[in-house]
């Protein structure tokens, strides 16, 4: 079961938890954390989804999930990319790009707190020693080829942000 802090729209914690499945009470929210990963040639790493994942299943996207009960921001994205990926990534290396409120999108209630976050990374990654099989594969793509995903309806919607906040 896994549980995360609820806060309410000015991002103070209401005291509340919640178990992921569940649906979120109107006016609480909880952090969700998209990492994107730069290297030095000016690419970012994209996975693509597994076949069985319930939402989005082989569609492409950055680094991301719910951060869990206990952990700031930081810690939640440290550790999504260790689970997704099976990199190490270090603090001093990335920076929050901007944070969100997010409500209802297409009908879908998502009620989070959005933190995006940047790091530059150049080492190699080892899909195997990711500690989970949400990711099917990853590639190291430029802003072309993530456009070209995007415009093909392969790239996860919600990551639209990323032509005007992220590779500007």
């Amino acid at each position: 079961m896994e549980l995360w802090d609820l806060y309410n729209e000015n991002r103070e914690m209401t005291g509340k938890d919640h178990i992921r499945g569940e649906e979120l009470p109107d006016n609480h929210y909880h952090i969700v954390v998209h990492v994107w990963i730069k290297n030095s040639k000016g690419q970012y790493l994209i996975s693509q989804r597994s076949a069985d994942r319930p939402t989005f299943p082989l569609m492409w996207e950055c680094v991301g999930g719910s951060v869990l009960k206990g952990e700031s921001s930081l810690q939640g994205a440290i550790r999504e990319t260790k689970e997704e990926v099976g990199i190490d990534i270090s603090n001093a290396d990335g920076n929050i790009v901007f944070s969100k409120l997010r409500g209802i999108i297409n009908g879908k209630k998502f009620n989070d707190i959005l933190d995006v976050w940047l790091f530059k990374y150049d080492g190699e990654v080892m899909l195997n020693q990711a500690t989970t099989d949400e990711v099917a594969q990853v590639k190291w793509l430029n802003r072309e080829q993530i456009k070209s995903l995007y415009d093909n309806n392969q790239l996860v919607y919600t990551l639209d942000y990323f032509f005007e906040k992220i590779d500007v």
